[in-house]
């Protein structure tokens, strides 16, 4: 710049002495000119030519601006510089992110996010603010933000410190006590365990049971008359309840298996014996319905041969005791042979310190709340203890034997009903006593925190694996449009987007017919599980969607109603009630409310809901039959039509119905007739025996001799789903 500048300073410099010297000569040449014509020119004209230049001030102007010139000149590439090494944003992102967070991160409001994935394939309606975004729409907000995206790893949150509850280790064999067996009876439907119980209790139990079979897990405490107690756990048989039979059996200290002797080893009875084994625990065998002139006890004991259940009398140590529960034989004989094997077990439990046991069953009740059924199995449950089972607590507020008469402690091994939940724990949960209520929160708390986490895990890898998938179909997408020139692509993928949404009502209709969302209410938690269980079976998706919309315990409430009406659903009750208000409300609404005190009965209707929702099938019913005799053609107008001669084999032709033409036994053509005629009159219907003229509504078709005319009708015929519950 200096080196430019001392130019111009030179240039400058000799311009003015050019200026200077050709001012010189022009005041001389004046000076002449004035001696020779003085008195013709004005004096102002002197003063003009005579007028300094001024030089000083041409220069300093000059140089000034020509340095401001230079100056930003050299300024403008060094500016244009900075501005494109001028770093963009960066922005942390990571997988799962949802649009809040990336918001956050960009530290922009969300409507920003949402205008940016304007005109993608994504769903904008469906998106919210706790949305997870895939990565291609994470990088396609960033871009057209104008950022840089910088993937890190999910954030770690602090590892919490674990605040659960835990069992006791285990007591010093000198301080533990004797307890009660908890025997747990198992086996197939209607082979009488119940009855047996009753009989032992000198109860009705089973004389209550809507349809003669156990649909709950029941515990009782049962005093002999040799002064020894035994907790009975009674399980349904029926197939459906294979999770309460698992339940019991892990609960138990003997498990007795009883088996019709007239009936044999059954389905249920053979999953009752691997439950056993599952939960190592002894068997004893009850042979029942002995006072029958058909029953076969040995026959018995052979058949379980092939399960590994030795008797003793085959040289196992399975104890067998043939009883009648109608009649009460032999009962005596089977207590003992429990009593006995109890001795041997040498069962002892430590009755001090915080108590532990398992909610057997959990239910509901009007006057009480949440109500459970729990085995003691360590320590001495009192009045006003602190309770933790899975995600709930409680403050025992009463406590009741199985006859509903309070009682003021429970010992190991009594079954005990417990009120007093701040919610209802799930039947199987494992109770444990805490020091205080604050503590029974921290403990729930951090259980729930935990279900959380892994929740979280789970739908990350869910998130991941839809990612993967989104991009596969993203490059698949990429390639088929690669060798297309970019206007002719966004056209094609124009055309392709207008395409899916035309189809999205059709098959939001065609969805809706195809989906059967339930809703499903019982009386206790472990009928809800049966029921779940059974639904989790359902394997003909193909046909039509069963989804489960919500489930829980207790009586149907208006919000069970609104949902169902929300979600066009069917409300199924099993041993709950619905008062009349609601059902009239249901009604005026179109929802169904289906109530069943039976399971099987349930899953039926389930069943016959789920076919109604199916397409109809289309049988065909012939109705006649005719061999076509001859061929040939009439005119009509300027065409030629071609007609078949026929004499009817069976039944009648029928104008008005549906016909088929078959050759060789293959049906090569399906309509109606344009004309049928015996001899020249148009008639309706042609019986057996009869001939006549007939032609189809397709003149291309031509006939042979042989061919065969079936007259048909369609009627629809309801089809039927294809899930097999398995019983």
């Amino acid at each position: 710049m200096n080196q430019k500048l001392l130019k111009l300073e030179n240039l400058l410099r000799f311009h003015t002495i050019y200026r200077q010297l050709h001012s010189l000569c022009q005041r001389r040449a004046l000076r002449q000119w004035r001696h020779g014509f003085s008195s013709a020119y004005p004096v102002w004209t002197v003063q003009l030519y005579a007028w300094p230049w001024p030089t000083e001030m041409l220069i300093g102007a000059a140089l000034s601006q020509y340095r401001f010139l230079v100056t930003k000149k050299e300024e403008r590439p060094w500016k244009s510089q900075l501005s494109s090494t001028k770093s963009k944003k960066v922005v942390e992102v990571w997988i799962g992110m949802t649009v809040e967070e990336l918001a956050r991160a960009m530290e922009k409001n969300t409507d920003y996010i949402y205008e940016a994935l304007l005109n993608t394939a994504i769903d904008i309606d469906s998106l919210e603010a706790d949305s997870h975004l895939d990565e291609v729409w994470i990088k396609e907000v960033i871009m057209k933000a104008g950022m840089k995206l910088k993937w890190s790893k999910l954030k770690q949150d602090k590892v919490k410190k674990n605040k659960d509850a835990v069992r006791r280790p285990q007591a010093d064999p000198a301080l533990l006590t004797p307890r009660s067996p908890v025997v747990t009876i198992m086996g197939h439907v209607d082979h009488g365990k119940t009855t047996l119980l009753d009989k032992l209790r000198k109860t009705q139990v089973a004389a209550m049971e809507v349809g003669g079979i156990t649909q709950h897990i029941g515990a009782f405490l049962v005093s002999l008359p040799s002064g020894e107690k035994i907790t009975f756990l009674d399980t349904p048989g029926h197939a459906a309840f294979s999770a309460m039979r698992a339940r019991g059996a892990q609960v138990t200290d003997i498990v007795i298996l009883v088996v019709a002797a007239d009936d044999g080893v059954m389905k249920q009875t053979v999953e009752s014996i691997q439950h056993a084994k599952d939960a190592q625990v002894p068997i004893v065998l009850a042979i029942n319905k002995c006072d029958k002139t058909e029953a076969d006890p040995e026959r018995v004991k052979k058949e379980l041969l092939a399960y590994d259940v030795v008797c003793e009398d085959y040289g196992g140590d399975v104890q067998a005791v043939p009883v009648s529960a109608l009649t009460g034989n032999n009962l005596m004989a089977l207590a003992e042979a429990t009593i006995a094997l109890a001795e041997m077990l040498e069962l002892k439990a430590d009755p001090n310190g915080p108590v532990e046991g398992t909610v057997i069953e959990s239910f509901t009740d009007k006057g009480r709340g949440p109500v459970t059924t729990a085995i003691i199995q360590r320590g001495t449950l009192r009045k006003g203890c602190v309770l933790v089972a899975g995600n709930c607590w409680a403050k025992v507020r009463l406590m009741f034997d199985e006859n509903g008469k309070t009682i003021h402690e429970a010992h190991p091994s009594m079954p005990v009903g417990i009120t007093g939940w701040r919610d209802l724990p799930s039947a199987g949960e494992e109770i444990l006593e805490v020091e205080s209520e604050p503590r029974a929160r921290e403990v729930v708390d951090w259980r729930k925190y935990e279900q959380e986490q892994e929740k979280g895990k789970e739908d990350l890898k869910i998130i991941e694996e839809k990612r993967k998938e989104h991009q596969e179909a993203y490059q698949k997408a990429r390639e088929k449009y690669s060798n297309v020139q970019w206007k002719k692509r966004s056209y094609l993928q124009y055309l392709e987007r207008k395409e899916q949404t035309s189809l999205k009502p059709k098959e939001k209709m065609e969805r809706d017919s195809n989906v059967l969302p339930v809703i499903i209410k019982g009386d206790v938690d472990g009928s809800v599980e049966a029921i779940l269980n059974i639904i989790d079976t359902y394997d003909a998706s193909h046909e039509c969607e069963l989804e489960l919309v919500h489930s829980g315990v207790g009586d149907i409430s208006a919000n069970d109603v609104n949902l169902a009406e929300t979600f066009n659903g069917v409300i199924y009750g099993f041993n709950v009630n619905v008062g009349k208000v609601l059902q009239q409300s249901a009604a005026k609404k179109g929802v169904k409310i289906k109530l069943h005190k039976i399971i099987y009965r349930l899953v039926e209707d389930l069943q016959e809901e789920l076919s109604s929702r199916l397409p109809c099938a289309v049988e065909e019913h012939p109705v006649g039959e005719a061999s076509i005799l001859a061929t040939f053609s009439i005119t009509e107008g300027k065409k030629k039509v071609p007609v078949a001669g026929c004499r009817v084999q069976k039944g009648q032709l029928e104008k008005q119905k549906k016909f088929k033409l078959t050759r060789n036994g293959h049906v090569i053509w399906k309509g109606s007739l344009t004309s049928l005629k015996h001899q020249k009159d148009d008639i309706s219907v042609v019986k057996t025996g009869m001939d006549c003229g007939l032609s189809l509504d397709e003149e291309n078709m031509e006939f042979k001799v042989g061919d065969r005319i079936v007259c048909y009708e369609e009627k629809q015929i309801q089809a039927t789903t294809s899930w097999d519950p398995g019983f």
